[in-house]
């Protein structure tokens, strides 16, 4: 047990990592909406007005992907005229053939290791600073959708303090948010406090010390890609567990379901959410790992950090009794050919309800 303080950020839909994200993921589900068998690692890079499309694809799908990216950047919120070059190649037939088998197996798509991680501090058992900061992220979104002077791009951060383990207080709270160059910082900083920041985060973890940095940069007019570049799966920490967690090797945005940095990270997630949500501990962490092509893992462990009712051995017979690691069963059990992803692109892959790795079932002790 010990008293500390953690800090977690997330970012908004503007922000030029998540354009990239969000256009990866729109093209992975125009590709499914027509083939749910389709292979696909195509990314995105942006820089001002250019953006640029590349990657692998193994599908029917027919897809206009520059009408995509534009879309995507339009729905976000930028005026700008984009230019997109693109450079699509079809799946090499060496991967293909090692992750295709015959009857219902199918192998990994590549060697790999992920990780899954569920705790208490929350009602959606996600570590408190990243669901905060998710939820800050996309309330400035939605703030700024009805408020002109706000821009689309936006970062936020929580530090939270912890005592003996458990969620004590907010100590920090940082919203930085584009905006237009008419607007005073003033009333930028009023309105992020009033619509944004009590908005969201519990009174009763804020008090007289905890601190409010809004905008501490000041002027925040250059934005999105003409203010960085962005590239897809440059916000791992963000999309998981906001560095409470450990991660894997790869992003997530852009891969169909056979590449088990998805797939798997997704269900070792769920795996650990059971855990947790069953009192079975109050913090526990899933690592797999596999080899291309191999249906099964090579390996699972978990770890339960002295927080479990059994020990880590033992639970991890629970875990192998009810669920099933396989990779055709992970993208069966949860449903994963779908087109899902462009709604995971943003705010977090975890702690929403609406996914499938984020249901509680019944489990066999």
């Amino acid at each position: 047990m010990k008293n500390y303080l953690f800090t977690s950020e997330s970012i908004t839909e503007g922000h030029p990592d998540k354009i990239c994200d969000q256009i990866a993921d729109s093209i992975l589900d125009a590709a499914l909406a027509q083939d749910a068998n389709s292979k696909m690692a195509v990314e995105c890079t942006i820089k001002d007005d250019f953006v640029l499309i590349y990657g692998e694809a193994n599908t029917n799908a027919v897809i206009d992907y520059e009408a995509i990216a534009l879309d995507v950047i339009k729905e976000i919120g930028y005026t700008e005229e984009y230019h997109v070059t693109v450079k699509v190649n079809k799946q090499s037939n060496e991967i293909n053939h090692a992750v295709v088998h015959e009857g219902d197996s199918i192998g990994a798509g590549d060697q790999g290791l992920m990780f899954g991680y569920a705790c208490d501090d929350t009602k959606n058992y996600m570590p408190a600073a990243i669901d905060y900061a998710h939820q800050l992220a996309k309330r400035l979104s939605d703030v700024r959708r009805a408020n002109p002077i706000l821009k689309p791009d936006g970062k936020t951060q929580v530090s939270v303090e912890y005592e003996n383990d458990k969620v004590k207080r907010i100590d920090t709270v940082v919203v930085s948010t584009q905006h237009t160059k008419n607007a005073s910082q003033e009333e930028i900083a009023d309105l992020v406090m009033k619509e944004v920041i009590l908005k969201v985060l519990d009174p009763k973890l804020l008090d007289a010390n905890t601190k409010y940095f809004i905008n501490p940069s000041g002027s925040f007019v250059v934005g999105g890609s003409f203010g960085d570049s962005g590239t897809t799966g440059r916000k791992i920490v963000v999309d998981t567990y906001g560095g409470m967690g450990r991660i894997g090797g790869g992003c997530f945005s852009s891969k169909d379901p056979s590449k088990v940095d998805r797939s798997a990270a997704y269900y070792c997630r769920y795996a650990a959410k059971n855990i947790v949500a069953h009192g079975l501990a109050r913090r526990c962490e899933i690592q797999v790992a596999y080899a291309i092509g191999k249906a099964k893992p090579v390996s699972i462990m978990v770890d339960t950090f002295g927080t479990g009712i059994k020990s880590d051995e033992e639970l991890l017979e629970i875990i192998n009794k009810n669920f099933n690691f396989e990779v055709a069963n992970i993208i069966r059990e949860l449903d994963l050919c779908r087109p899902i992803y462009k709604q995971t692109a943003c705010y977090g892959h975890f702690g929403r309800n609406e996914f499938t790795w984020e249901k509680i079932k019944e489990i066999q002790l």
